[in-house]
């Protein structure tokens, strides 16, 4: 027997190396079995038999079968040979099938595919074409032949490359990827060519391939290698631009760029704003310089002209001297006559007098029944408090940045009503940092790169975290039963009845199915005569670059697809790699998705749960000594819970910040005249109940919008007690100052003088109150609901300041006042001190320093001018920074230090090669089911050149521009490919039971015989409406397998929404955005998307039966956090406006109508604002919906700085602007120092030690910023200012007090020696009491009692 087998094997030897390669011979012929060097083949490997013989001719079916599957071969009935038979055919056509799946969408590229396989089976002259090199004796049913197991395919490569060049950019829709990287092997779409693509077809370890087959690619004319009788075959490769001979259309520009319209290149984004050359606004800002500088100069000098000229009419007397400050602002000492008062001058005194009367009036009632407003206050405050039982905090990021009628969100909430909202991830992203590369030689690949995380006990020890995470229960309350991981998550294939396996688990294991078997598995293999073993590294290599593979090529014959079904792309299993080197990687990624449940779902509460777990695993494994890798980690539920952390674990920082303002306020108010009096002069109490007071207010804000379902957020929580602290404390400051600075006049009670300080500084409280109060609930109008709420919760807490200020802290204050006159000492009211309280006003430290030192400096001749020019420099230079401000807010900066969000974002920007998702979703309104509507939005065959997913793939030609990476993927295509009846998806049972009924890819042919569809005539397939809606539902539930790779379950069965009556009401079309990294980025991915978004709903409307009000519109899950920076600028200058409005008209009409003022005023505040963007600018402080909040605070505290100021210079009748504005800075001055910017520093300065980096930056250097700004220009700009440019004086004031004079004269001549209360005010300045500023505020506000009221009426 052995003697006789070795006979047969040197006879076959003897017939391959003499076989003849005659026209019209065939080197074999019918089917023999199945090849036994293939083990476990992904279809049935049949082999034909040696068989060097006449073609044979074909007639009847065989030649109808012939020219169904092979036309090219086809010369008519009777005069066609064939070198095959119909069992080969079969076979032919079943192996086409498969390819013809991913292929036909290129009618071209499939008939180029079919010719060469044609050719190789079945051309009359393929002995020419083929030389046999391996041949086999396989015995089946007793009879032995010879079969042939490998052969060499002799092809020009004029028609190899051609074929090439037309399939190499067909797409697979469902992927965004091309169909040529499944079918290349090792090398993926990106290093394909056409011998790679030949050699992977011929392989037959590929588990497609039924034997050996080596494709010989010969150039025209070269004769090396070529056997003698040999010629290459060298038909016609169509071009991907042609129609087949069979009648199909011109490939699509998706699918073949020679079919591509000629298209404009996309515009570049407008460039920087340029003139001259340079920076259009540096050069805006030193034009403004110029002529701000030029304007002032021109000022000075007019003024110095001004004022020679009247010193030379004086010396040659002319004119009488008259008083004059250093403006040339006359100022006369003569008697002012009744008519020269003006109705504004009228109605500033008559609005100022009506003011303090009331005020003082109010004050003396206060101070009179302290216990019961106390009591009455404390009752009011308790009610609003009690709302606080029904607070909401807002943590959500989507409720408190995006507005519920925005456009964004409105997107959102339409997408996660007709789809499931994106899924939940939780990731990890691992390195080895510590690990060194290494170069592997592989029988198949060659050398190649190695990381050193790409190392095999690094993979099992990833398996192994994966494992345990996979496994993780706990008990759930909501479930009332133990819960996992197959509870929650996203299983896209097996949507009911999860089990583990059937969770989207993407990792590199997975291309092991998560079998540690599978990772350890090796096997020897020959290649080219070598055998060497192939392992892992093998199977990785490949996988890597064709995930999509049933198969290797490897004779570990292992399959690259995921254990759930599913490919697991490169780029979510490694991470860091240039080029496609994958297995050069330099991370892994390791990513669970879970189902995103709605909130109010129970299972939501699971899904938190399972992360938790989730978080507790990864940050135990981390500390674990035994771990090897450097990894970074995230949940979905991380980055709230980290935000809410950072906020709790700040809350003693900012009690510490309250508790530094608390103390300084308790010390600062004190008098301190001796230490035996210092328990009975210090202010802890009253400084204490300032602090209450401001709570309180707080207390009734925060009470009042909970119990009318207003919700707050921890934004609020930490900004609103700070701003109204900050405008509280100054009250406080300039009322208790006040009454320390002012005498009791003799004969009146305590009360009485409480209530005539008040009447004196209550209209300069009330004016910054109202103003910013006015200011807030203006802001309020934003759409942003963090800003919105900001606004109405400080708008109320400023105003309740107010309000308990002219109550409960008048009462507090004649309480202490009490105990102060009666030499009580504080805290140990029982305790009294012998030591006297002095007579005479308390000035204090400042207010001397700043009367006798700081405004004489400041205000001198030289002092002034070199303050307008370095404010004036500092406001053009601010302009210009202001425009190169950076708009957005990252991510990380809501991070704390330390935190471990912190790693992942880095990360994650660092190692991930792809950005996130980004849906084109179509509102009802378009028809899918007509042909128009398909060729509008497919791109396939015969389909329009400008429809939705061609423009979608244009814009993907320029992702520098666009910031699309992926073309979008494309149910239409698939469903069209789907229903093709070229490949063995959509099929119809022919046996009775389920006769007509759809049959699967994975039923036996004999059970379904019938296509859905008949072969398109025109070569371009269209189901018709009443086919599109009888297997749309088909299409959606195939799950996708090698026979029908186009199933849209899993990628399109949740992608395509229809109502009850089968109307398609929502579609999406997912891409993907390249890395983005910044918030500017996404922004700008937001505003490209939007604009190639709305192209597509303008040509899609065209199409008939498509409704007016039909749209597209992009969705990405970060875009509700992203849309507010294409807004911001104008939202925040028209927020800003509105506050700033307020300031300007509460100032004129507290001031009776003093334009003037209020414009100078408003100016000052401007500039500070400016002035803090510039600032913004050079410390890296980014513009967002934070820095807008604090923009808006910094307008409210701004008005301490500044109105109190300008209030005080109006009301003053020194006769000169300077004298003004030193009397104004010394005694206002000195309040708002003390009352604003100390009791602001402190508490600021603390939180530079917050950990929040938000806190940090929003809340430290922005508030300080704001707070050393609003100093420097409301005690150093606003007196000079006020000083050039300021309001004259009040001549209505003046004629008041020269008309008391007069009577006081009177009086005194009479023998009446009582002092009037407008002696301290004489023109003379002759001054009765040493306090300086109450002249100015006792004169403005005592009842006007000689302008006739007539008069007044007639003016008003």
């Amino acid at each position: 027997m052995v003697h006789v087998t070795s006979l047969v094997v040197f006879l076959t030897c003897m017939v391959l190396s003499e076989a003849q390669h005659e026209p019209g011979y065939c080197s074999f012929y019918e089917e023999c079995g199945s090849n036994p060097l293939i083990e476990n083949p992904l279809i049935p490997a049949i082999v034909p038999c040696l068989n060097y013989s006449r073609a044979r001719l074909v007639t009847g079916n065989h030649y109808t079968q012939l020219k169904k599957v092979c036309p090219v071969l086809d010369r008519g009935e009777g005069n066609t040979y064939a070198c095959c038979s119909t069992k080969q055919l079969t076979s032919l056509d079943m192996s086409l099938v498969l390819s013809k799946a991913v292929l036909n969408r290129c009618p071209s590229c499939a008939e180029n595919f079919a010719h060469l396989h044609c050719i190789n089976t079945c051309s009359p002259n393929q002995s020419q074409t083929v030389k046999i090199t391996k041949v086999m004796n396989l015995t089946e049913s007793n009879v032995t032949r010879v079969v042939v197991v490998g052969y060499q395919a002799f092809l020009s490569d004029t028609f190899a490359d051609g074929s090439f060049q037309s399939c190499k950019n067909v797409r697979i829709p469902a992927t965004g990827g091309f169909a040529i990287g499944t079918m290349c092997g090792r090398y993926g779409a990106k290093l394909c060519n056409a011998q790679r693509w030949y050699d992977f077809q011929g392989d037959s370890s590929n588990g497609l391939a039924p034997l050996d087959l080596d494709f010989k690619l010969i150039k025209e004319g070269d004769t090396e290698g070529v056997p003698e009788g040999v010629i290459p075959y060298n038909g016609r490769a169509l071009k991907c631009n042609e129609t087949t001979p069979s009648g199909g259309q011109v490939c699509s520009c998706l699918d073949c760029q020679a079919s591509c319209p000629s298209i404009p290149p996309p515009s570049r984004p407008p460039g920087p704003f340029r003139l001259l050359g340079t920076d259009g606004f540096l050069v805006i800002s030193i034009i403004l310089l110029c002529l701000l500088l030029f304007s002032f100069l021109l000022y000075l000098f007019v003024s110095f002209w001004v004022m020679s000229k009247k010193r030379d009419d004086e010396k040659k007397g002319m004119r009488k001297a008259n008083g004059k400050d250093q403006n040339s602002n006359d100022v006369t000492q003569r008697l002012i006559d009744p008519s020269e008062v003006t109705c504004a001058e009228r109605n500033s005194l008559a609005a100022q007098a009506l003011m303090s009367s009331w005020f003082r009036q109010w004050g003396i009632l206060m101070a009179t029944y302290p216990l019961i407003v106390l009591l009455l206050s404390a009752a009011v405050t308790a009610v609003f408090a009690a709302g606080l039982k029904s607070i909401e905090l807002t943590t959500d990021p989507v409720e408190l940045w995006s507005a519920p009628e925005s456009r964004a969100r409105q997107e959102k909430t339409f997408h996660d009503t007709y789809f499931d909202p994106f899924f939940r991830t939780n990731q990890l992203i691992l390195t080895a940092p510590n690990r060194e590369g290494y170069i592997y030689d592989s029988l198949l690949f060659g050398r190649q790169n190695f990381s050193g995380i790409i190392s095999k006990d690094l993979i099992i020890q990833l398996l192994e975290l994966q494992t345990r995470i996979q496994n993780i229960e706990f008990w759930s309350e909501d479930l009332n039963r133990t819960a996992s991981l197959k509870d929650v998550c996203f299983a896209p294939l097996s949507p009911n009845n999860v089990s583990l396996m059937d969770c989207a688990t993407n990792s590199l294991p997975q291309y092991f199915q998560n079998s540690l078997d599978n990772i350890n598995a090796k096997v020897n293999m020959t290649e080219l005569g070598v055998t060497k073993e192939v392992d892992w590294r093998d199977h990785l290599f490949y996988c890597l670059n064709s995930p999509l593979s049933f198969k290797d090529i490897t004779d570990l014959g292992m399959s690259c697809m995921a254990d759930y079904g599913a490919p697991v792309f490169s780029f979510l299993a490694v991470g860091g790699y240039t080029n496609d080197d994958f297995t050069n990687a330099e991370a892994l990624i390791l990513t669970f998705s879970l189902n995103n449940y709605a909130r109010t779902n129970p299972k939501f509460k699971v899904a938190m749960q399972w992360e938790t777990e989730f978080l507790k695993i990864v940050q135990e494994y981390q500390k674990d000594p035994a771990n090897n890798f450097t990894f970074a980690y995230m949940a979905e539920r991380s980055l709230e819970d980290e935000i809410n952390r950072t906020t709790a674990e700040d809350i003693p920082i900012f009690m510490i910040s309250y508790a530094v303002i608390f103390i300084y306020i308790s010390v600062a108010l004190g008098e301190y005249t001796s230490w035996k009096r210092i328990l009975v002069d210090s202010k802890f109490l009253v400084g204490l109940g300032g602090i209450l007071v401001v709570g309180c207010s707080v207390l009734t804000s925060f009470g009042f919008y909970s119990w009318i379902g207003i919700p707050s957020s921890l934004v609020i929580l930490q900004v609103v007690p700070f701003l109204v602290l900050a405008v509280g404390a100054d009250n406080i400051f300039i009322f208790v100052l006040e009454y320390q600075r002012d005498a009791r006049r003799p004969g009146e009670k305590r009360e009485e003088q409480i209530g005539r300080v008040l009447g004196n500084v209550a209209p300069s409280m009330l004016l910054c109150s109202l103003s910013e109060s006015i200011c807030f609930f203006l802001g309020a109008l934003s759409t942003m609901p963090a800003v919105r709420t900001f606004a109405l919760y400080a708008a109320l807490a400023v105003l309740m300041d107010f309000i308990l200020q002219m109550t409960a802290f008048v009462a507090l204050l004649s309480l202490d006042a009490r105990r102060q006159d009666n030499n009580r000492c504080e805290l140990l009211c029982c305790v009294k001190v012998s030591t006297q309280r002095p007579n005479k006003p308390n000035e204090g430290f400042l207010m001397p320093l700043m009367r006798k030192y700081y405004a004489p400096v400041l205000l001198s001749r030289y002092s002034r001018i070199l303050v307008m020019l370095v404010f004036i420099f500092m406001l053009c230079g601010s302009i210009f920074l202001m425009f190169n401000v950076t708009v957005g807010l990252d991510q990380e900066l809501a991070m704390p230090q330390g935190s471990y969000m912190l790693d992942y974002f880095k990360y994650l920007y660092k190692y991930f090669e792809v950005g996130v998702p980004v849906y084109f979703v179509t509102k009802r309104g378009f028809n899918f089911t007509t042909v128009e509507g398909m060729n509008g939005a497919c791109s396939s065959v015969g389909c329009d050149q400008f429809s939705l997913t061609q423009k979608i793939q244009y814009a993907t030609n320029d992702p520098d521009l666009s910031y699309l990476a992926i073309p979008a993927n494309s149910w239409v295509d698939d469903f069209i490919d789907w229903l093709n009846p070229g490949s063995k998806c959509c099929r119809l049972y022919t046996t009775s039971a389920n006769n007509g009924n759809f049959c699967p890819a994975t039923e036996a042919a004999n059970l379904c015989r019938r296509k859905c569809m008949l072969p398109p005539s025109n070569g371009v397939l269209r189901p018709s409406v009443e086919q599109f809606n009888r297997f749309l539902p088909d299409f959606l539930g195939n799950r996708p397998d090698l026979q029908c790779p186009k199933g849209g379950l899993g990628a399109y069965d949740k992608a395509v929404v229809r109502d009850a009556s089968g109307e398609i009401i929502a579609t999406r079309f997912m891409a993907y955005h390249t890395p983005l990294t910044n918030s500017q980025e996404f922004t700008a991915a937001l505003l490209k998307s939007r604009e190639l978004a709305h192209n597509i709903t303008m040509g899609m409307r065209n199409i008939p039966g498509t409704s007016p009000d039909f749209e597209v519109f992009p969705y990405t899950v970060t875009n509700v956090f992203y849309e507010q920076y294409l807004t911001i600028v104008p939202e925040g200058l028209y927020n800003l406006s509105l506050c700033l409005l307020p300031t300007f008209v509460v100032c004129c009409l507290l001031l009776g109508l003093d334009l003037r003022s209020g414009l100078l005023n408003l100016i000052t505040i401007i500039m500070i604002i400016v002035d803090t963007v510039g600032v913004m600018t050079l410390w890296n402080i980014d513009y967002n919906a934070v820095a807008l909040i604090n923009l808006v605070t910094a307008v409210g505290i701004s008005v301490e700085f500044v109105s109190h100021m300008t209030r005080a210079f109006a009301l003053s009748t020194k006769p000169t602007h300077v004298e003004r504005a030193m009397e104004a800075t010394a005694n206002m001055g000195s309040a708002v120092v003390a009352g604003v910017a100390m009791t602001n520093l402190p508490g600021i300065l603390v939180l530079a030690f917050a950990k929040a980096q938000l806190i940090q930056i929003f809340f430290f250097r922005l508030n300080l910023v704001i707070t050393l700004l609003g100093l420097a220009h409301g005690l150093i700009f606003l007196p000079v200012l006020l000083s050039y440019f300021g309001p004259n004086v009040n001549k209505a004031v003046l004629l008041q007090l020269q008309q008391e004079k007069a009577k006081a004269s009177q009086e005194l001549e009479m023998g009446n020696h009582m002092r009037s209360v407008y002696d301290n005010l004489s023109y003379e300045d002759v001054e009765i009491k040493p306090e300086p500023d109450s002249n100015a505020v006792t004169a403005a506000s005592g009842p006007s009692t000689i302008i006739e009221k007539e008069e007044i009426n007639d003016c008003l």
